[in-house]
């Protein structure tokens, strides 16, 4: 068998197990209607949660960074690529979060991939226990593999299991890592129980708040602020490509810990710094999120899920015999789950046939037989937009039942 023999045929048992991947084109820019494939759809599926990414004041912000600061960062930032917008926007977000980490700094990173594994694997040496929940994203995973600490895992939210395990732990370092909204069912993480277990067990806390930042909290400054944490062990990832409309990540802790990550984490030091202009436009990102319009689109976003959910409620009463459910979803992360690859692939096809995008989430994403619709919401949705998904599933689960 060639190489290419070997790789065709895992290409086609990807394909009889209804997961294979493919990509769409985008002919406009991410908004709740946006043109696919050279086809306008009504979009369920963009992790744009405040609707940013379109927002004018930020396509001016980053024309106007563009002119002052030209394009890319030309180095890393320990070469030449810390601009002084990069500090700002540090500074800024160490004040965020000021009043949740004492001696708060932060860092920035190009993507929340790289800084989840830059954190792990710089905090992760052989001396570490890494205790990481089951749920956890990709990056989290990655990161934990590739760190030389030994990595137990504990069972989704279960605070019991993780006590037992940090109760048998001898190791000198201890990370608990929990994402903080878990991105394909939509839950938080019990984080004052997993703080106060490292309190308890002298360990770091490393929360990844990509769904959280900019959604959570009174200002948007994501799960800290919404649970009101407070201590010198957390650590807190967070993503600017989703509520912030831009690009970007970012650490925020201890002033030890981010100055220890600028020594050790190779993915901070061999990377080229983001583009200066990003970060220009991410201060006016910021400013909208603490601002009046972060917070009426907060409000309209919790209102959009609970018509989301209640309409989904409801039609899972009407339609039992399809064996859909929810998840115990309190964020703009609104799961629907079908079941089985091909229909959950099957539905979604339905539903774009009708001018909708939602995407189907399929195992190694999901567990087995949890394949699921991540159905998302975003701030500049409309009430009639929840309507028409609300009433397309509705046509979809009658036609189904009826084949059956």
């Amino acid at each position: 068998m060639s190489l290419l023999d070997h790789l065709s045929a895992k290409l086609n048992a990807i394909s009889a197990q209804s997961l294979t991947r493919s990509l769409r084109r985008a002919d406009s820019g991410t908004a709740p209607r946006q043109t696919i494939n050279g086809r306008e759809l009504l979009m369920f599926c963009s992790n744009d949660y405040l609707g940013l990414a379109a927002e004018p004041a930020i396509a001016e912000a980053l024309a106007d960074g563009a002119r002052r600061w030209g394009g890319g960062s030309g180095a890393s930032p320990l070469v030449s690529g810390h601009s002084a917008a990069h500090e700002a926007v540090a500074d800024t977000l160490a004040r965020w979060y000021a009043p949740h980490i004492p001696q708060a700094r932060a860092i920035g990173f190009c993507t929340g991939y790289m800084a989840n594994l830059a954190v792990v694997t710089a905090l992760g040496d052989e001396h570490t226990e890494i205790f990481s929940e089951q749920l956890n994203h990709a990056s989290l995973i990655d990161a934990a593999r590739l760190a030389k600490a030994k990595v137990t895992r504990f069972p989704h939210a279960d605070l019991a299991a993780l006590r037992a395990t940090l109760t048998a732990s001898t190791a000198k370092v201890r990370l608990i890592v929990t994402d903080a909204v878990f991105s394909m069912d939509g839950d938080l993480a019990p984080l004052p129980g997993l703080l106060a277990l490292a309190e308890e067990f002298d360990a770091w806390l490393i929360v990844d708040d990509a769904h959280g930042f900019g959604v959570l909290g009174e200002n948007g400054r994501g799960s800290l602020e919404h649970f009101d944490l407070r201590s010198e062990r957390l650590i807190l990832v967070g993503t600017l490509g989703k509520a912030a409309g831009l690009a970007g990540a970012f650490v925020a802790a201890h002033a030890t810990i981010v100055d220890y990550l600028l020594q050790a984490a190779r993915n901070f030091i061999f990377s080229t710094a983001s583009p200066p202009a990003i970060e220009h436009a991410l201060l006016t990102s910021f400013a909208l999120i603490e601002g009046p319009l972060g917070a009426a689109r907060r409000a309209h976003l919790v209102a959009l899920q609970a018509r989301l959910r209640d309409g989904l409620l409801a039609l899972i009463d009407r339609h039992p015999r399809l064996g859909w459910s929810l998840t115990d979803a309190t964020t703009p992360i609104q799961p629907l789950v079908v079941g089985g690859n091909a229909e959950v692939m099957a539905l979604a096809a339905t539903l774009e046939s009708a001018g909708l995008r939602v995407p189907g989430i399929r195992p190694p994403t999901v567990a087995d037989g949890t394949a699921r619709l991540r159905i998302t919401l975003c701030a500049t949705h409309a009430v009639a937009d929840v309507d028409a998904l609300l009433a397309a599933l509705g046509r979809a689960a009658a036609a189904q039942e009826q084949a059956a």
